[in-house]
């Protein structure tokens, strides 16, 4: 029997530059953030949408000159990753429309699923952090991030 969601230890939502930042680029600013979903004191929602779109980046072959350990990603996606799904969004969520369509599955899943953070480098993300911080939602850059 799964926990109730009071006594799992907050969620936050990583946008696709986050993940990169942590499994192909070995960012240290993201460092924080992976010692605490490594060590169980974050969980990382992700939809199957995040994960298409990873998908398409790798295949596109973007990264190709940093040459991504694409087993590793992946087992470490499988690992740490919970999948969740994204309800239709209503309510507060339709108000916060973000200017790049792309990036809305990001925020939907956040304020679907009650996540505390979304970390982000998307400059029309990081823009709807103000108009997010009422309803729970704190979207900033993974080097601002405090953590649980």
């Amino acid at each position: 029997m799964p926990l109730p969601d009071a006594f799992l230890p907050p969620a936050a939502v990583l946008d696709s530059n986050v993940v990169f930042d942590w499994l192909v680029f070995g960012n240290p600013g993201v460092g924080p953030l992976v010692q605490a979903i490594e060590g169980g004191h974050l969980r990382w929602l992700a939809s199957p949408a995040m994960r298409d779109e990873l998908a398409d980046v790798l295949a596109r072959g973007v990264l190709a000159a940093w040459a991504p350990d694409e087993p590793r990603l992946w087992a470490t996606w499988d690992r740490w990753a919970q999948p969740v799904h994204a309800p239709p969004t209503t309510g507060a969520a339709r108000r916060l429309a973000c200017r790049d369509a792309d990036d809305q599955k990001f925020i939907d899943l956040a304020l679907a699923h009650g996540a505390r953070w979304l970390l982000s480098r998307d400059r029309a993300v990081l823009a709807l952090a103000r108009r997010c911080a009422p309803l729970g939602l704190t979207i900033c850059t993974p080097e601002r991030w405090t953590g649980p």
